[in-house]
């Protein structure tokens, strides 16, 4: 909204064509989502103690988490609700694809929001059913595969992008919606997965947003991406914003969910959150690249799959409990190593992903 009003005001006052420019907006985008989700926290905390909204821990993990029982949960209605102002406020509404992510946010946000409702303040243990939860993400997925596949102008619908090489692409066709479908869906449970302990999945987050964001900067950038010989869309460009954006809000979060937490994000923040990523990877043709940007988030989804697989087959278990967070806290790591040190990895993985842009 402001963003186009300031554009229609440059033509009186000059100064304001500064607001043109992506890289200033996505720094507005920074720093409005992470002041929003700070200011609205605290009084979120006190409404959901009222509500009775806290976490439930189980007895069978960890026994440090224990002390966690009662801390406020669904804080994720913060996150996707501070993303959202953001992008209202800098983002170009007029950009497809901005608004598919700001449905892409809101819609995985809202699924995971009624799973917690019925866990944490209806009391019901289980939530949703696990084929409701599947079948709402793949309903939401499929759309957003479709429309993406639609958007005029996207001359690369439909394509894969294979890293490490110069523009090759593997021309999929129908088969790309369920691989669309895949990554989306996928994402958006990978990030569920690891948000486990105190502020590890919104710090990944808030490192896999800052690597999107430069990543699709350079995609969307003619010059740029014809010297890196990378895929231009400049359409995609405005979703630096979007990067900008859940960027600050992660951060801002992130000031309540380091350890030891004051709020967790419940499953309305991790389905969301990856529900964005996954979008944002669709988008950008980067979906490859995301399972190296969060190949902590892919690390921990196949730890569950191995552990369940193994203990089916054989009846023996891999890891002394899944994901893997709970693995390394078991063999006595306390809860701040394992969390600084797969945010290390993190951030190494991140650094690999932006060097697949040079290495072609």
């Amino acid at each position: 909204m402001l963003y186009s009003l300031f554009v229609w005001l440059h033509k009186w006052f000059s100064p304001f064509n500064v607001f043109r420019y992506i890289t200033f907006r996505t720094a507005l985008a920074i720093i409005t989502s992470q002041t929003v989700c700070c200011l609205m926290i605290p009084g979120f905390i006190r409404w959901a103690r009222r509500l009775g909204g806290t976490q439930n821990v189980r007895d069978d993990g960890p026994q440090a988490h224990l002390k966690k029982q009662g801390t406020p949960t669904m804080g994720g209605i913060v996150i996707a609700g501070s993303i959202v102002i953001s992008m209202l406020l800098w983002g170009d509404l007029k950009n497809p694809f901005v608004l598919l992510m700001i449905a892409a946010v809101a819609g995985f946000s809202g699924i995971g929001f009624l799973d917690d409702y019925l866990k944490v303040v209806k009391k019901n243990s289980k939530g949703l059913l696990a084929k409701q939860k599947f079948g709402l993400q793949i309903a939401l997925a499929l759309v957003l595969a479709i429309l993406i596949h639609r958007v005029p102008h996207n001359p690369y619908a439909g394509m894969l992008s294979i890293p490490f090489l110069k523009k090759w692409l593997i021309r999929l066709g129908w088969l790309y919606t369920p691989f669309a479908i895949l990554v989306i869906v996928g994402a958006s449970n990978a990030v569920n997965l690891t948000d486990g302990i105190d502020g590890l999945a919104i710090g990944l987050v808030a490192i896999a947003a800052l690597a999107n964001g430069v990543l699709i900067y350079i995609s969307g950038h003619r010059i740029l991406s014809a010297y890196l010989h990378v895929l231009y869309l400049p359409q995609a460009a405005e979703l630096t914003v979007f990067c900008g954006a859940m960027f600050g809000a992660a951060l801002g979060f992130l000031w309540y969910n380091s350890y030891p937490a004051d709020l967790f994000m419940g499953d309305v923040g991790s389905l969301g959150l990856g529900g964005a990523l996954g979008t944002l990877a669709v988008i950008s043709k980067q979906e490859i690249i995301l399972a190296v940007v969060g190949g902590i988030f892919v690390m921990e989804s196949v730890s569950v799959i191995l552990q369940v697989a193994s203990f089916k087959l054989t009846g023996r278990r891999i890891f002394r409990m899944a994901p893997i967070h709970h693995h390394f806290e078991l063999k006595g790591w306390t809860e701040p190593k394992v969390i600084v040190r797969f945010w290390i990895v993190g951030i190494i993985l991140a650094l690999l992903s932006l060097a697949t842009f040079k290495v072609r």
